[in-house]
């Protein structure tokens, strides 16, 4: 993923008011951000307890913000998550909602979908796979899920 600016981030929004973007707090690491090891930025805000956010590139290039609902202590620990396909780590998911931009979301319709509670999927992704034969590209592997990773989250931001 591209490095962003702060300034950046809070013009990329597409379901957020201006005031929703404007009192955004960045994640506590922002300045020591591996962006290169990033498919998007998903953080929850210490401020506004019940409040997430992901920045996505999208398929054209764009970048995208998307303001998420966090449903509050309703953590699933044995889930799989919709971005990153991952059961096997300790990460609860929960149903992350985002209300849709435009009149859509005007109108109170919004989209969900099970995620990594803490946005860990980046890191899924890259973990090596399970060698499951003699002759087995675990690196082949680990690309297509990165790959994949990808596509799932810029699939998100354009239902939103």
């Amino acid at each position: 993923m591209q490095p962003l600016t702060p300034d950046a981030i809070r013009a990329s929004f597409i379901n957020a008011s201006r005031k929703e973007a404007a009192s955004l707090t960045l994640p506590a690491d922002f300045d020591a951000l591996d962006w290169d090891r990033l498919d998007y930025l998903g953080w929850r805000d210490p401020k506004f307890d019940r409040r997430a956010y992901v920045i996505v590139p999208g398929l054209d290039g764009e970048i995208i913000g998307i303001l998420l609902r966090h449903p509050g202590a309703s953590a699933i620990k044995k889930a799989q998550c919709a971005w990153c396909n991952d059961t096997s780590t300790p990460n609860p998911v929960v149903l992350y909602s985002a209300k849709r931009a435009g009149e859509s979301g005007r109108n109170g319709n919004t989209v969900g979908a099970l995620v990594c509670e803490g946005f860990e999927c980046s890191r899924n992704a890259r973990r090596a796979p399970t060698p499951w034969f003699e002759g087995f590209d675990v690196e082949a592997e680990r690309q297509r899920q990165i790959d994949e990773l990808r596509l799932r989250v810029a699939a998100f931001a354009a239902e939103v």
